[in-house]
């Protein structure tokens, strides 16, 4: 088994990992979330179809409904799980989101821009072309859903894991990435303008990104990876 190394493209030190595809650590573990804290038997509430700024909902479940009119500001979701809703192209600017979870929601074109969402979930939902730009996530946990074309440009992003999850084409552009990792996820086109040091992608399907090269210094990516990486600058990589 070969070991981790380093290697420069165009001045750029990119880490690559084992021919096994493990990354840089021994065992690549899944950045430890704090979990929403979610009421044991939500009561199920019912959404009026027009909110109002700074309308709050606390400790309840939101199951099946179609919210696809809502248009307001720095709405209120604290304790909440929604299940099966629709939120397609719905406008909820600066909303705040603490300690909820979303299964199997449609929020694709939905405006997010500026939310801050602390303590969340989203498993197997709709994201497409999403808006989340200058939105910012604490404690988020994306699995099995799909962010193809998302907009989270200049996102504040720290304790945030996105596994199983399609995010081609999404804009991460000056978005800050802390404590960020993408497990087994799919990046074509994705990352432009994000600065990856610590970022592991070796799990990660692309075949290609669109990056530039000071973006790169210190990600890390499998050695199948690195002929991606190396015709992308040109370059070509010999055994």
């Amino acid at each position: 088994m070969r070991g981790c190394g380093a290697m420069r493209y165009a001045g750029t030190d990119v880490l690559i990992s084992n021919e096994e595809g493990e990354p840089m650590s021994e065992t690549r573990k899944r950045l430890k979330l704090e979990a929403p804290r979610l009421p044991a038997e939500p009561e199920r509430l019912s959404l009026p179809a027009r909110l109002g700024t700074r309308d709050a909902f606390e400790h309840g479940l939101v199951e099946g409904e179609r919210l696809e009119e809502l248009d307001a500001d720095k709405v209120v979701f604290d304790g909440v799980v929604f299940r099966g809703v629709t939120f397609d192209s719905a406008k909820l600017r600066s909303l705040e989101l603490t300690d909820v979870l979303f299964d199997r929601c449609d929020l694709s074109n939905a405006d997010l821009s500026r939310a801050v969402v602390h303590r969340a979930q989203f498993r197997s939902c709709k994201l497409v072309g999403a808006d989340l730009s200058e939105a910012m996530l604490r404690n988020v946990l994306v699995e099995d859903c799909q962010l193809d074309y998302a907009n989270l440009r200049a996102a504040d992003l720290k304790g945030v894991v996105f596994a199983d999850s399609s995010l081609n084409r999404a804009d991460f552009c000056m978005a800050k990435l802390a404590k960020t990792e993408f497990h087994r996820c799919k990046l074509d086109g994705a990352l432009l303008g994000t600065p990856l040091r610590g970022i592991d992608l070796s799990d990660s399907e692309f075949t290609g990104l669109s990056c530039n090269p000071d973006d790169l210094r210190g990600c890390i990516i499998s050695r199948e990876q690195a002929f991606i990486f190396a015709a992308l600058f040109g370059m070509v990589l010999k055994d």
